[in-house]
């Protein structure tokens, strides 16, 4: 219009990619068939000082333990593990600048304009480490599935050959109306674990975010080897993993106690542990005997090392 000055209107910004811890989620199965995330573009300005619209922001909700890297130099972004602790994956791009924008006293019919940016644009891996309290850790067939299932509401899948557990489950064990606690068992340790053996070395990770560990050690007629034996195998393939593992407070359970043929085994480890300074319980998951001993130890130390990360 003659003499209505500049109106080109500014261009709306793009929206940033943001990625969204979720204590309501447990898996990145969604990721797995979703790879590709596009934000929508901000408007464009137009004359009549009509400025283009804000893109909205993309959130991408992953479960806590979510740890997000860069693809290609598997370099640490973020570490999600709290519930709504969020990081910008990706950064929208600037919206432009309209003509209107460069008016002075000096320039009042700027013809110019400013483009936008573009926004980012990342691959990232996303990688998660299951959050728990008390890890169980153990050769296959130690009993690990049975346990949890019996104290908690977790329903693995449980038989009487190897690695029937292939994914790590995680169940709540409750003690009374207020106190509970998360147990997580932690599926395909073997010798080698630590070398990509068995289905260890992909799940040896989730071992890292437990507060404490539970090592159950069958000492059952159905195992011929030495229980001192089998609890040192895992211990070193958690050691070779990581050695700040052997560091955490770990307990000691004998397992299957119904199915003994003697009290050799159990004396063997019992003795071993003595020595160790390392706290034993002798139960059994099938029948639950000597498991309430054993979770209200776990649920004081629980809430022992709570207390002390509190208190730092």
């Amino acid at each position: 219009m003659p003499h209505g000055g500049p109106d080109g209107g500014d261009g709306g910004r793009g929206g940033d990619v943001i990625i969204r811890a979720s204590v309501q989620l447990n898996t990145l199965l969604d990721q797995k068939y979703q790879q590709r995330y596009i934000v929508k573009r901000g408007g464009d300005g137009r004359g009549k000082n009509q400025y283009g619209a804000v893109s909205p922001d993309l959130i991408i909700n992953v479960p806590a333990g979510t740890i997000v890297k860069n693809l290609e130099t598997k370099e640490i972004i973020a570490d999600l593990t709290e519930d709504g602790q969020q990081v910008i994956a990706a950064k929208g791009g600037r919206g432009g600048k309209g003509n209107a924008f460069f008016k002075t006293a000096v320039r009042q019919a700027p013809r110019f304009a400013q483009p936008g940016e573009e926004g980012e644009e990342k691959e990232l891996l996303l990688e998660l480490k299951l959050l728990a309290d008390v890890g169980i850790v153990g050769l296959p067939n130690a009993g690990k599935s049975t346990f949890i299932s019996v104290v908690s509401e977790a329903r693995p899948k449980i038989a009487s050959y190897p690695f029937t557990t292939i994914v790590p489950h995680l169940g709540v064990v409750k003690l009374g109306e207020y106190r509970s606690f998360v147990i997580a068992d932690i599926p395909g340790l073997i010798e080698g674990a630590h070398k990509g053996r068995g289905l260890g070395f992909q799940f040896l990770r989730h071992v890292e975010r437990t507060s404490m560990l539970l090592h159950l050690v069958d000492i059952s007629f159905e195992t011929p080897r030495d229980p001192v034996k089998n609890f040192e195998t895992i211990n070193s393939e958690l050691e070779k993993y990581n050695p700040e593992l052997m560091k955490k407070p770990m307990v000691v359970a004998g397992n299957k106690i119904d199915v003994m043929e003697s009290d050799e085994k159990l004396k063997q480890l019992k003795d071993y542990c003595k020595k160790k300074k390392l706290p034993f319980f002798p139960v059994s998951a099938a029948t639950k005997k000597g498991v309430d001993e054993l979770i209200k130890y776990l649920s004081k130390e629980v809430m022992r090392i709570k207390r002390k990360k509190t208190e730092k």
